[in-house]
């Protein structure tokens, strides 16, 4: 079963529950727009879906509502940043204002970001960029559960640790490659796993290293509590980039790499390296809005492929999903709907 709601109706669902929880209508207000965009945007594992987690976070501790990020070092190109465990919607956007400001003037901004709680969709952020006409990369480690496995590895050792690169291309809408390097994100196992799917082969391992097509093996504890792991997209490549995001994302940024044993701490910290250019700065914004072009039109005169209607960039199925989305309305299944009235009893709102 599903329920299906408005995105304005589900965004002030979600206000209310945060909004007990300890944030300032503001705040509240914006971090619930964020999950919701995420789901408008397809990416339900990165939605509302996060809400009971968030609530279980606040009341450990670990997540501290109504924090602004706080500048460690202002050194010209260079700001380094901690979210001082805010809400990653809010202190990443904060961050992300500082860097575009700071690129805008200086041609480029390098900017760490340390200690945020949950950063979402890291797309959101590369869109904030690119809207500005800069190009962004982002490198996130994660510190929660350990859930990917490394390769050639039998069970986590890391998180999702996902990469996103976004390009503005000029009278066109932008190029957002965002991805986890694992194979998935663990959020579209707890999506499936809710709504009672299996996943294809390749995906999972379970608790004794096997492969398995059970979404569970990383949502529930399974034999003796262990978890299973998810795999990393690629094989090695995609194990190697999931290490360059841990080292850039977490050691670089003074956010902190995973290297203990699990817990069941219901905190998600985020640490994010970004780059941001400006190519009007660079001396090359004509040559690269020709170049891009010529290039992405060369890309779209491909003859669709078998099972294909036509060649697309990365960024594209999110825009089509938000169409629709907004016209038909963001379906939640049940489980995940019953988890977040759930999340809202136990602050004192009822959203039924």
């Amino acid at each position: 079963m599903t329920i299906t709601l408005a995105p304005a109706a589900l965004r002030t669902r979600i206000t209310r529950i945060l909004a007990a929880a300890g944030s300032a209508q503001a705040e509240a207000e914006q971090v619930a727009a964020n999950l919701v965009l995420a789901n408008l945007s397809g990416h339900d594992s990165h939605g509302v879906g996060m809400v009971p987690r968030y609530v279980d976070a606040i009341a450990e501790g670990g997540l501290q509502p109504n924090t602004s990020v706080k500048v460690d070092l202002d050194a010209g190109a260079m700001l380094a940043l901690d979210g001082q465990r805010g809400y990653g919607q809010v202190v990443g956007v904060q961050a992300m204002e500082l860097g575009i400001a700071r690129a805008r003037q200086q041609g480029s901004c390098i900017l760490s970001l340390a200690h945020a709680h949950h950063l979402g969709r890291i797309g959101h952020f590369a869109e904030m960029a690119t809207a500005q006409g800069l190009v962004s990369m982002h490198f996130v480690n994660v510190l929660s559960r350990p859930v990917v496995a490394p390769w050639g590895g039998g069970d986590g050792r890391f998180g999702t640790n996902p990469c996103c690169i976004g390009v503005p291309l000029a009278g066109a809408e932008p190029f957002i490659l965002d991805f986890a390097t694992s194979r998935v994100a663990q959020g579209k196992m707890r999506v499936a796993h809710n709504k009672g799917e299996r996943v294809p082969a390749g995906y999972l391992i379970d608790e004794r290293g096997a492969p398995t097509d059970d979404p569970g093996v990383v949502v529930v504890p399974q034999r003796n509590g262990l978890f299973g792991a998810l795999m990393t997209f690629g094989e090695h490549k995609g194990y190697g980039m999931a290490v360059a995001c841990e080292l850039l994302g977490g050691a670089l940024t003074g956010s902190g790499t995973w290297h203990r044993e699990a817990d069941t701490a219901r905190p998600v910290f985020n640490g994010m390296l970004t780059v941001l250019i400006d190519p009007a700065k660079l001396g090359t914004q004509q040559s690269f809005a020709e170049e891009a072009k010529a290039f992405i039109d060369w890309l779209r005169q491909s003859p669709p492929g078998a099972g294909f209607d036509a060649v697309q960039i990365a960024g594209e199925p999110e825009r089509s999903a938000r169409m629709a989305r907004e016209r038909d309305g963001i379906a939640l299944d049940d489980t995940t709907w019953t988890e977040i009235e759930a999340a809202g009893a136990r602050v004192g709102v009822a959203i039924a």
